[in-house]
């Protein structure tokens, strides 16, 4: 099968031919249907997420299941499913208090001394990110790493819950409790930022505040559900948003990773308020902040990873809320790509030319 091979941090992704094995027990075989890009991919790309290369990217698809190995119930040849990177055991103490995001087997592959799941050519081995692998024509993925979805939600677009619309939904609907009538900005419209942003309108919020510092996204946050807009680039964002909310959001959701726009989320907050970490810093860097700004505003600051989901319960919602007319995704999809295409994409992604982008397979 074909797929896009990152043989070096800071290189282009390289399209080989690779071998993938059987599903051995607890194990799925998909033949992959789509795969968002997402900005976590860049950042192992760059370097600020450790993942050693050679290794194929990619975690955010939807596929049908081709075969399954000894033991797996859930699934069947010809199964609809998302792929998300929250593997779960169901028996530590994450899951079964309810938080199964937080399973360490999220990180863990096939046991020690087998065989890799995925190699090249020459029979070498290949890591797999996330325990899935999408930037390849077929994934082989433990069976808790799927959901089944409904056959007749488009795949394109269901690939985009796999990971950057359950992380911004989740944000708002699962990690923090927004009230009705609260005010929320959220910073950065990407997918994830949009995914938020949409989760803040399901939820019932009140001002509903679009940062940006690409103007050409406002039209599409203001159809999700932005009351306003501010450009980051126009002056200072942070005196903005202390205009438009008469001191401070109730929420700010920092949803791009950078050091200087996690500052300006603290800086956004208002007395009592929270913010909430969706984008991912680069493990390399630290964030000063004034503790003393907390402590006496009593701000709070909480980290959401994955939008704090139990996917196989909130997956099949957020396909509800799609197919009701609830969840905007079409809007979201700033192009299709072949895998081919997946450098030039990950170049429009760095010049902040896209929201989000999809690898379409044959």
């Amino acid at each position: 099968m074909k797929a896009a091979v990152m043989r070096a941090n800071d290189a282009p992704l390289e399209i080989e031919d690779v071998q993938i094995d059987a599903p051995g027990p607890g194990e799925v075989l998909l033949k992959t249907a789509a795969s968002g890009i997402c900005h976590s991919d860049l950042t192992v790309i760059e370097g600020g997420l450790p993942f050693p290369p050679p290794c194929i990217l990619g975690h955010e698809p939807a596929g049908v299941v081709e075969e399954c190995g000894a033991g797996v119930t859930d699934f069947a040849p010809g199964d609809h499913v998302i792929g998300c990177l929250n593997s779960w055991c169901g028996v530590c103490k994450f899951c079964t208090e309810g938080r199964p995001y937080l399973c360490a087997m999220s990180f863990m592959g096939r046991p020690e001394g087998a065989k890799s799941r995925l190699s090249a050519s020459d029979g070498s081995p290949l890591g797999q990110f996330a325990n899935l692998s999408s930037f390849a024509e077929k994934m082989l993925c433990p069976e808790r790493s799927l959901v089944k979805i409904r056959d007749d939600m488009p795949l394109d677009r269901a690939a985009l819950i796999g990971c950057g619309v359950t992380t911004g939904l989740g944000a708002a609907l699962n990690t923090v409790n927004i009230p009705a009538g609260a005010s929320v900005v959220i910073i950065g419209l990407g997918g994830v930022g949009l995914s938020a942003l949409q989760g803040a309108r399901i939820g019932g919020a009140g001002k509903i505040i679009a940062v940006d510092a690409q103007e050409w996204k406002f039209d599409v946050a203001k159809m999700m559900g932005a009351s306003h807009c501010v450009d980051a680039t126009d002056g200072d964002p942070v005196a903005a948003i202390h205009e438009l909310t008469a001191g401070g959001a109730d929420f700010v959701f920092e949803c791009i990773g950078l050091v200087p726009t996690v500052q300006q989320a603290i800086a956004m907050t208002g007395r009592g308020g929270t913010t909430v970490l969706v984008g991912v810093v680069p493990m390399t860097e630290l964030v000063p902040f004034s503790a003393a700004d907390l402590t006496l505003q009593e701000k709070k600051i909480t980290g959401s990873f994955m939008g704090s989901n139990r996917f196989r319960f909130d997956m099949p919602k957020y396909i509800e809320f799609y197919l009701d007319g609830r969840l905007h995704l079409d809007e979201m999809i700033s192009a299709r790509v072949k895998l081919d295409q997946v450098n030039d994409a990950f170049d429009k992604m760095r010049k902040g030319q896209v929201a989000r982008q999809v690898i379409v397979y044959d």
